[in-house]
């Protein structure tokens, strides 16, 4: 596994969160929204998911384990993300190294979910071949009826990754393309600093 990078600066939180808050306030349906590229063997392979945390340690999404970005994930630990929020014309791009998060941070975000949500979970066996809708409503069904009248557990199998970033780029788009992009990087003492780029 990569080595574990330090923890993101406080200017790159906050120009994040700030860029956040801006996405947020101009009314984006899914200001959350991020493309996650993974990769295995020699393939690379990308979806769009949404962020659930994030904090100086990183980015923090969820999934089941055996899907594809989840056998991906856990044999080559790296990723990519990007946020487009067209609308205020800004972007990030992250490039990071990947670790899975603990079982209790897996259980508190599993209980905040919407029951639906949490029985879809346990219904979908996430990437594999399914053969009609039909036999994905009876599953669904079928772990209604299994957790009838209790709290739903989270399946083994469902958990979230943690991407901690090793570069962080803010883009700003301008007029004729003439865009501003400042790259977060780290130096050769392990520490961020930050370097504008062309367009």
């Amino acid at each position: 596994m990569p080595n574990q990078p330090p923890p993101l600066s406080a200017e790159v939180v906050d120009q994040f969160n700030t860029g956040l808050q801006a996405a947020q306030d101009a009314g984006i349906v899914e200001p959350t929204a991020m493309t996650v590229a993974t990769r295995e063997a020699d393939k690379v392979s990308a979806r769009i998911v949404l962020l659930k945390d994030f904090d100086a340690n990183g980015f923090v999404f969820y999934t089941h384990l055996n899907s594809n970005k989840g056998r991906q994930l856990q044999q080559h630990p790296v990723a990519a993300l990007t946020f487009l929020w067209r609308e205020i014309n800004q972007q990030v791009l992250v490039e990071g190294v990947v670790e899975q998060i603990s079982d209790q941070q897996a259980d508190t975000y599993f209980a905040s979910r919407p029951r639906a949500s949490q029985i879809g979970a346990w219904a979908s066996d996430q990437s594999q071949p399914l053969d009609s809708r039909r036999t994905f409503e009876n599953r669904i069904a079928e772990y209604e009826q299994k957790f009838e009248q209790q709290s739903v557990p989270r399946p083994a199998g469902w958990s979230g990754f943690r991407v901690r970033p090793v570069m962080v780029e803010f883009w700003f788009g301008r007029e004729f393309r003439l865009h501003d992009r400042f790259r977060w990087g780290l130096n050769e003492h392990n520490r961020w600093q930050s370097q504008r780029l062309y367009p």
